[in-house]
């Protein structure tokens, strides 16, 4: 009889984690809360050892369909005068694509092997000897081999199997909002930012679509003190343009599409760190395990890398999931803690003092003639390969 497993989350970590292990001969259920492939989202990008996994999954040609590639990113003063800039490509890693076009990616290339059930979540589960009893949301009751937490920073399975979220999930002090906008500034595939004290704002072009997307960076209290409830969108949009309100450039026109964007994305930049990714038959996976944050650049291959691990490691092992857990677990450590270490320059990106302002700007302008270049296009390269794929098959 084939394993069951049921994996929380349809965005990048789980489809791609079902990808292999429906390739493995497993029977595999994917259930996500949202009603369908969720949409929209900023650019992410695969290097070092995820666009391996990419290369070894076949799907490279159908991704790059979707490319984005940003091509030079500028940072502006309030009258849109060049301050610094950064090289072409600089942020892209080997391949880039909108998170949303991935999702979309990944449910294609897995949808006729694996069961999906959408506008649905876990509500309950009991392990027992044998398997593990889950309850969803919608009532009803069915009993897996193990269950996969790929749902993200606020992971639910991690809530129901290891506890609240204030144990495991490190608030960085930040916040960050990013919709779609329609491209009046005529970006194409470039980037454009300005920066005031504590707050980032900016818009880089999806040239796929011709729209742009608006990203908006902040520092905050920590955020357990701020008057706004994490699935309350529109508390989030009033704090985003409280924040905002007195912010120059093109903040305020940016500002206008907030209501018509489809694709409303707000959360704190937070991390995750955990002493252990999995209790008895259950595990996570990507950010529900190790978040990095967005000021990483690697949650992605974080994602596609973790997946291919662990079902490679589930298939090594036979039945003893407690080993591929454990060796799953020892491969990745590293990837994410020094993921997590990359994200910890936050304060540069969004500086919160006149002197460091002054001096983020001086670095920037300076960095495209300087060995911080090469630095800082080896570093994320170097962090994203330390994984060495086994061959599984």
């Amino acid at each position: 009889m084939k394993k069951r497993i049921l994996i929380s989350g349809a965005s990048v970590a789980g489809p791609a984690l079902a990808f292999w292990l429906n390739k493995y001969g497993y029977e595999v259920t994917v259930v996500e809360r949202a009603p369908g492939i969720r949409p929209g989202g900023y650019a992410v990008d695969f290097r070092g050892s995820g666009m391996k996994v990419l290369e070894r999954m076949g799907l490279v040609g159908e991704v790059k369909k979707h490319e984005t590639r940003t091509g030079s990113i500028t940072m502006v003063d309030e009258n849109n005068k060049v301050v610094a800039k950064l090289p072409d490509g600089f942020t892209s890693g080997e391949l880039e694509i909108m998170r949303g076009d991935l999702a979309k990616v990944l449910y294609e290339a897995t949808r006729d092997g694996v069961e999906y059930v959408f506008d649905d979540s876990i509500q309950s589960m009991s392990q027992t000897k044998d398997g593990v009893d889950v309850t969803f949301v919608g009532g009803v009751a069915r009993t897996f081999d193990l269950v996969v937490g790929a749902d993200g920073l606020h992971s639910n399975v991690r809530v129901i199997a290891f506890g609240d979220e204030s144990k495991f999930v490190k608030h960085m002090g930040y916040s960050v909002a990013i919709f779609s906008v329609p491209d009046f500034l005529h970006l194409v595939d470039t980037g454009r930012y300005y920066v005031e004290l504590g707050r980032r704002v900016g818009c880089f072009g999806t040239k796929n679509d011709g729209n742009a997307k608006a990203s908006f960076y902040f520092a905050t209290e920590k955020l357990g003190n701020l008057d706004y409830d994490r699935r309350d969108v529109e508390s989030q949009k009033r704090l985003l343009r409280e924040t905002y309100a007195d912010v120059k450039w093109e903040t305020k026109r940016l500002l206008e599409f907030l209501d018509a964007a489809p694709d409303f994305y707000f959360d704190s930049l937070s991390q995750v760190k955990m002493q252990s990714w999995s209790t008895g038959r259950v595990v996570l996976l990507g950010d529900a395990a190790g978040c990095a944050s967005p000021m990483a650049g690697m949650g992605t291959s974080i994602a596609v890398v973790g997946a291919y691990v662990l079902a490679g490691e589930l298939k090594a092992a036979g039945d003893d999931y407690a080993k591929a857990f454990a060796n799953y677990e020892a491969a990745m450590r590293e990837f994410v803690r020094e993921a997590q270490k990359m994200a910890e320059g936050v304060s540069w990106f969004i500086p919160e003092t006149r002197l460091k302002l002054w001096m983020s700007k001086k670095m920037w302008s300076w960095m495209p003639q300087s060995t911080m270049r090469k630095l800082m296009i080896e570093q994320p390269a170097k962090v994203a390969s330390l994984v060495k794929l086994k061959d599984y098959e």
